[in-house]
């Protein structure tokens, strides 16, 4: 029986399979399964080459050689000037994104515009590194407003495609697989991102200079993104059919426009366990997206750890967080979801203190990457998975619109705070203790829900 407001769906359930028999490698042969998970396969070489790994120490490095790094006049620390540029881009997340979820449910043309955005996001990934070697010989200020200016645009459009993709998971698995369909996009996920930096480190061997190969690491993430997007997802994934008749023109830009915001001030009244989600995942989520992001950084200010070590790093969170994300989907079945998320807030809560009052070598900063990987993709799988479950049928997209502002919308606050306070104090083990205020928070909202 499908939940309230909600239908039942022609999912990997269709012929009468349970959670309790249908393995994961059951799921791979469903093709619509299969095609709409490959693509967290291949929008996380973007994430973990880029977001992760490389451009944030690549901007540092770039400001510390400048005689007076800035950025639109402020003076600031080269460990602040990469968050701030994160934070801007979700700013603009913040009001693109319920436009493009309700637009996708009203046109039905959610894959097309899916695409569009995958394509677009990572061609400008490929120009992230074809920038830095266009600007050789430029002033520092200047590669990294360009550089700076390309990952905004890079990842509005990666929160677009991302937004229009989690709203196909109703549509493609009944409500007793949520769970494990949601953590085997994150586990391929996690899985391709780690062969994609993979070889990236390759790079690192073959061409001799550092710099020639973060700017061919950016192009493979573009590449990457491109080629299993059209291949896999492009070729596999299918419109659900019937509904409404889609909305054109005029009306579509009037409704587009005004549905999202008429939506989100009757949500709370309406759906209050969506909305109270929301409010837990946009402080806890804020969290998690805040230590992907500083989290190379860190190590490197921290530990003073080499570019080789730090992409070996992440290299082991990546294919760990492969196994925490299966595993996760797993105890979500059968602990209940929101338990699951509730004991992995508990876990985040640890690694901040950890990382704030004991870190203090290379071995406990591989043990704290394995705490992290555990929890990182069970956190996002079950949260999408949750949601899924709280959103009405035929408006999939404007409500993943919001949850993606949740998730990235929030994503300004923590990176803005970690750049104040090492700002302030110059202390980065200071700014990573503040990020465990927002697991606190998000863990209280979330305990709350019925």
């Amino acid at each position: 029986m499908s939940p309230p407001g909600r239908e039942s769906n022609n999912g990997p359930e269709k012929h009468g399979q349970n959670r309790c028999h249908l393995s994961y490698m059951a799921l791979f042969k469903d093709r619509q399964v299969f095609g709409w998970a490959m693509y967290d396969w291949a929008n996380s070489a973007f994430s973990t080459i880029v977001v992760s790994a490389l451009l944030g120490p690549y901007l540092s490095s770039l400001a510390g050689a400048g005689q007076d790094p800035s950025l639109f006049s402020l003076r600031l620390k080269p460990d602040s000037i990469y968050p701030f540029f994160v934070s801007i881009s979700v700013l603009m997340q913040l009001f693109v994104l319920p436009v493009i979820g309700a637009m996708g449910d009203m046109l039905r043309r959610k894959k097309a515009l899916m695409m569009g955005f995958a394509v677009s996001g990572s061609i400008l990934t490929c120009l992230l590194g074809a920038g830095g070697i266009f600007l050789q010989g430029a002033p520092s200020s200047s590669k990294i407003l360009c550089l700076g200016f390309l990952f905004v645009l890079a990842n509005l459009f990666f929160g677009a495609s991302i937004t229009l993709y989690n709203s196909f998971l109703p549509d493609i698995s009944s409500p007793s697989l949520r769970d494990r369909v949601s953590s085997l996009g994150w586990a391929l996920g996690y899985v391709g991102g780690g062969i994609a930096l993979a070889l990236c480190m390759a790079l690192f061997f073959f061409l001799g200079k550092k710099e020639a190969a973060i700017q061919a690491s950016f192009v493979v993430a573009g590449l990457w993104w491109l080629f299993f997007s059209i291949f896999f997802t492009g070729r596999m994934l299918k419109e659900k059919e019937g509904g409404k008749r889609p909305l054109l023109g005029r009306d579509l830009f009037q409704k587009g426009f005004k549905e999202p915001f008429l939506t989100l001030f009757a949500m709370r009244r309406k759906r209050p366990d969506a909305w109270r989600f929301l409010v837990a995942y946009f402080f806890y989520n804020d969290g998690v997206q805040t230590v992907i992001a500083v989290a190379s950084i860190f190590a490197v200010s921290v530990l003073k750890v080499d570019g080789m070590t730090l992409l070996g790093l992440i290299l082991f969170i990546q294919f760990v967080a492969a196994f925490g994300a299966a595993f996760f989907g797993w105890l979500g079945e059968s602990m209940g979801t929101k338990k699951a998320i509730l004991l992995s807030l508990l876990v985040w809560m640890a690694i901040t203190l950890l990382a704030s009052f004991s870190l203090s070598d290379l071995m406990g900063l591989f043990a704290l990457a394995f705490l992290i990987a555990m929890v990182l993709g069970g956190t996002q799988a079950l949260s999408r998975s949750m949601f899924s479950m709280l959103v009405p049928c035929a408006r999939e997209a404007e409500y993943f619109g919001f949850y993606e502002v949740s998730e990235k919308g929030s994503s300004w606050l923590g990176p803005l705070v970690f750049g104040l306070v090492v700002e302030l104090t110059g202390d980065t083990r200071a700014a990573m203790l503040s990020i465990g205020v927002f697991f606190l928070v998000g863990f209280w909202v979330l305990l709350q829900q019925k």
